[in-house]
């Protein structure tokens, strides 16, 4: 059996998994077309519902997928962590983040992709985290930098977009020297 792990509560937010009762907020945040902007199409319910029963899957396989964001008093921010993509057919571990529209530029998805970063390292380090993002995308570019991510490649495997892929090595933390 796999290890299901989260990352830690922030200042902030806090993350769990994804449940089917969690639907009618991935939708509208799935659906919004202004959140979905890069995406070829903003999802329908029954897309949002698939959405949650493959992080459901991906919690059961990899221990980890898109966990849904919350503030610390409930209040459902959207959802953040750790999938297997590829780019150029590469398999690569991703940080993946999408936020409301009406709480965007606040910080959320930073402070949740940190927090993401910070459960890599000491998890799964050494090793490469990316954050794979459509080239028009300035606001997922800036939190990816934030991270300390720089442009790795350009993602050629998909005939309707070149993609940025951006990454950055993950070391495991400085373990504390004995007294």
């Amino acid at each position: 059996m796999t290890r299901r792990l989260l990352p830690d509560p922030t200042e902030r937010l806090r993350f769990r998994e994804m449940v089917d009762t969690d639907l009618d907020d991935m939708a509208r945040m799935l659906g919004d077309p202004e959140t979905m902007a890069f995406y070829p199409a903003p999802k329908t319910r029954a897309e949002s519902a698939e959405w949650i029963s493959r992080m459901q899957g991906r919690y059961a396989a990899d221990g980890h997928g898109l966990w849904l964001i919350e503030t610390l008093t409930g209040e459902f921010v959207g959802d953040c962590g750790i999938t297997w993509q590829s780019y150029n057919d590469t398999p690569v571990r991703e940080v993946g983040y999408h936020v409301r529209r009406d709480v965007q530029g606040n910080g959320y998805a930073t402070e949740a992709a940190r927090a993401c970063l910070e459960l890599v390292r000491r998890e799964y380090a050494p090793t490469l985290l990316t954050a794979i993002i459509h080239p028009e995308n300035v606001a997922s570019r800036r939190v990816a930098e934030h991270l300390g991510m720089t442009h790795i490649a350009d993602d050629r495997a998909h005939p309707w977009i070149v993609r940025t892929v951006m990454g950055m090595a993950v070391e495991p933390a400085a373990q504390p020297s004995p007294s």
